[in-house]
């Protein structure tokens, strides 16, 4: 059964390779109810020829759920969409935006969108295979083909095979001579290719990502597009998060102390399956960002002996040290 409502994708956070774990996904959704989550992106191969449980398994609180593929392989797509399908996850995003080197020498990320027939042809064919729908998460160009006509082009043909669903970086992707950061920052961002492929394409839902942060002007964006999707700024201050989720989606007010405590049990539960404190505590550092105590927060809870005993009371113990005393 899909978890997705009509007004979801209002509001996405990206998937970060290394950052966006289930674990980060637990707490971003305690501060955002109805936003979609987006995994890291996983590879085909590491899908079809590792572990399937530790890639796919996700807790039931995280719908609605995304999950995002790499891979250029027709056959090996359509696997790994029917593989995503039975586990779940009420969509299917497939990574044509990423730059790095890595991801090139693959055949795909940011390097498929010169090869948009290949990427209809991938798109249509996970679309036969899964019960949930496909997204393609792409940059505004590559390199020097860089124009409004080259990435319509590219939208038309993934939207005739049966996407509907666009995630726009609103960057290019330069591929030789800048690193993955470097390509966040470097390249111009560029919203107005964005608003132009909405109007160009009325029918499709467009979302953009890209140079987001709590000073973009929110309101004049969800005009122009059909929602925002935002990554470091989030991950670095999860209450951003939490303000957002309240004026996009009109939810409650989030309430900081019950959110430290719903953590707090979360991680009893997870050191329970055999999982470290060090890996739910790395997504706690960005709490209380900017304000009195938070460096005395983030020092103790990366503090490697402390973190050694594996005793989830300390983000509790935290707490209450810092910033109830």
């Amino acid at each position: 059964m899909s978890h997705v409502i009509e007004d979801t994708h209002k509001l996405c956070t990206a998937p970060m390779l290394d950052w966006s774990d289930r674990h980060c996904r637990f707490l971003f959704r305690l501060f955002a109810p109805r936003a979609m989550l987006y995994t890291e992106m996983v590879t085909t191969g590491a899908l079809i020829y590792g572990d399937q449980t530790r890639h796919l398994d996700f807790s039931g609180e995280e719908h609605p759920i995304a999950l995002q593929l790499g891979g250029s392989s027709i056959t090996e797509l359509q696997q790994c969409a029917t593989l995503a399908s039975k586990w779940g996850y009420d969509e299917i995003n497939l990574n044509c935006g990423c730059p790095s080197e890595r991801v090139q020498k693959g055949n795909f990320g940011a390097s498929l969108m010169l090869e948009p027939k290949l990427v209809a042809e991938c798109v249509k064919a996970m679309h036969d295979s899964a019960n949930a729908p496909i997204t393609v998460k792409h940059r505004l160009g590559i390199d020097e083909s860089d124009s409004y006509d080259f990435v319509s082009q590219f939208v038309g043909t993934i939207r005739d095979a049966g996407c509907t669903t666009f995630i726009v970086h609103a960057r290019i992707a330069i591929l030789k001579g800048l690193s993955p950061k470097k390509n966040r920052e470097v390249p111009p961002l560029n919203y107005e290719f964005v608003y132009k492929l909405k109007r160009e394409y009325p029918d499709c839902t467009f979302i953009l990502n890209g140079g987001l942060d709590e000073h973009a002007p929110y309101n004049q964006i969800m005009q122009k597009v059909n929602g925002v999707m935002i990554g470091r700024a989030i991950y670095q201050s999860p209450e951003f998060l939490g303000k957002l989720s309240q004026s996009i989606h009109n939810c409650a007010p989030y309430n900081l102390e019950s959110i430290i405590s719903k953590v707090h049990r979360y991680a009893i539960n997870q050191i329970g399956e055999k999982v470290p404190l060090k890996a739910i505590t790395r997504h706690l550092l960005g709490l209380f960002h900017g304000q009195k105590g938070a460096r005395t927060w983030r020092r103790q809870l990366s503090n490697p002996d402390l973190l050694r005993a594996n005793d989830p009371d300390l983000i509790m113990r935290t707490y209450q040290d810092v910033f109830c005393s």
